[in-house]
C-alpha cells in the first residue's frame, strides 16, 4: 500500500512538471493522469509483463498513458469544458484529445517510469505514524 502510495505521488509531481517544463503550465487533472499511469505503468510493465521484451512493454506504457490521458481529456475538455489542452491541430488526432507524437513520446517515457517504479523496491519505506489515540 505504502509503495503505491509513493508511486502514486512521484506520478502526480512528475508528470505536472513535466507539463510546466514544457508548455509552461499544468491543470490539476494532469496530476491524477500522473499517478494513475505511473501506477498502471507499474502494475502492467514491471509486473504482468515483467519477462517481456522491452519494446512490448513501452508498446504497453504509451497505450496506458495515451488511454489515461484520453479518458482525462474527454471528461476536463470536452465534459467540464476546462480546454486544458486541444490537439486538433496535430495530424491523425482522436476528438483533439491525443495524437500519434505524444503517444512515440509516451513510449520512450515508459523506460525511465518503469525504472521509477523499481527504486520503491530497493530502498525500503519509512513506516506511517499511527495515533492510536495515546497522549
Amino acid at each position: 500500500m505504502k509503495k503505491n502510495m509513493c508511486i502514486f505521488a512521484s506520478g502526480a509531481t512528475i508528470y505536472p512538471l513535466m507539463e510546466i517544463i514544457c508548455r509552461g503550465k499544468t491543470d490539476f487533472s494532469m496530476a491524477i493522469a500522473g499517478g494513475v499511469c505511473l501506477c498502471l505503468i507499474n502494475k502492467v510493465c514491471n509486473g504482468r509483463m515483467k519477462s517481456m521484451h522491452l519494446a512490448l512493454k513501452c508498446l504497453a506504457g504509451s497505450a496506458i498513458i495515451t488511454s489515461v490521458e484520453f479518458i482525462i481529456g474527454i471528461l476536463v475538455n470536452k465534459v467540464l469544458m476546462l480546454d486544458v489542452w486541444d490537439y486538433s491541430d496535430m495530424p491523425l488526432n482522436i476528438m483533439g484529445q491525443i495524437c500519434p507524437k505524444f503517444s512515440v513520446i509516451w513510449f520512450l517515457l515508459t523506460i525511465p517510469a518503469m525504472q521509477l517504479c523499481t527504486l520503491y523496491d530497493k530502498r525500503p519505506l519509512p513506516a506511517l505514524k499511527r495515533d492510536n489515540g495515546r497522549r
